[in-house]
């Protein structure tokens, strides 16, 4: 296996305490070699893209509603797992200015908040922007065309991923309907997909070779067991987000792709 085809994604930092998504948990993983970190952002009361998964504060802080009617002030008094703040994207950028950083944005007043950023921070190479609402990611890329921005690299939306996916069920000999969304995979750099949705499996060879036939990579979440990531490494694909780093660097390592090597 060509190790420069392979990337390994810390799913919202390293955060085994629970501080996911803290500039503490990303500093772990980089620490710790991971060059690909993952993230998602919401946006405040007052337009701030704030580094967090959830609607709702509650489950990871002492807090407690949306995030998006509280100002980034209220925010930022919030502790994740009771002792790490909640960074905003543009501290993430700043406080990395290294690493490489795969963003879903989680609402719509994201997208031109990020859109700057990334320009304003010239970071257009080392991030990637997903979302799982295509309509979202057109916004996005429309944005930056619109106001004269460098492209950035985006990744396919959970309609599209459907398609593609059912599409390829049906794919025999020279029938392949799946290709039919050529035009609109040409507008992504990957598929971010889970190995399995419900019962239904995703990620197989069948569905990674589809996916690189068409020029497009395939990136697998959340994969924490060991013999799930050697499977997907044998199936091929072309990065795995990961909780658990220690697992993670342990398989990447005997499989010669680790330490990271390259750039995506």
């Amino acid at each position: 296996m060509n190790r420069r085809t392979v990337t390994a994604y810390a799913h919202r930092g390293y955060a085994p305490d629970g501080a996911e998504n803290t500039l503490a948990a990303f500093r772990a993983a980089v620490e710790r070699g991971f060059t690909h970190l993952e993230t998602d952002v919401r946006t405040s009361a007052d337009g701030v893209p704030m580094v967090f998964h959830d609607e709702h504060v509650d489950r990871v802080t002492e807090g407690f509603g949306r995030v998006s009617e509280l100002t980034s002030g209220e925010l930022a008094r919030l502790r994740v797992a009771k002792r790490e703040p909640i960074p905003t994207f543009e501290q993430l950028l700043e406080e990395f200015p290294d690493a490489h950083i795969n963003v879903d944005l989680k609402d719509d007043a994201s997208v031109p908040l990020i859109a700057e950023l990334i320009t304003r921070h010239e970071a257009s190479d080392r991030v990637v922007v997903a979302s799982f609402s295509d309509r979202r990611r057109r916004r996005f890329t429309h944005y930056l065309a619109e106001h004269g921005m460098p492209p950035v690299r985006v990744t396919a939306g959970a309609k599209l991923i459907g398609a593609f996916t059912l599409l390829g069920l049906f794919s025999r000999g020279r029938f392949q309907p799946w290709r039919v969304l050529t035009p609109l995979l040409k507008s992504v750099v990957a598929l971010q997909v889970p190995v399995k949705q419900g019962p239904i499996p995703v990620v197989t060879r069948a569905f990674v070779e589809r996916a690189h036939e068409a020029g497009r990579e395939v990136h697998v979440w959340v994969v924490n067991d060991a013999e799930t990531m050697r499977a997907l490494l044998d199936a091929g694909v072309d990065a795995i987000m990961t909780d658990e780093a220690g697992t993670l660097i342990e398989v990447f390592t005997e499989r010669g792709v680790w330490p990271p090597a390259g750039e995506r």
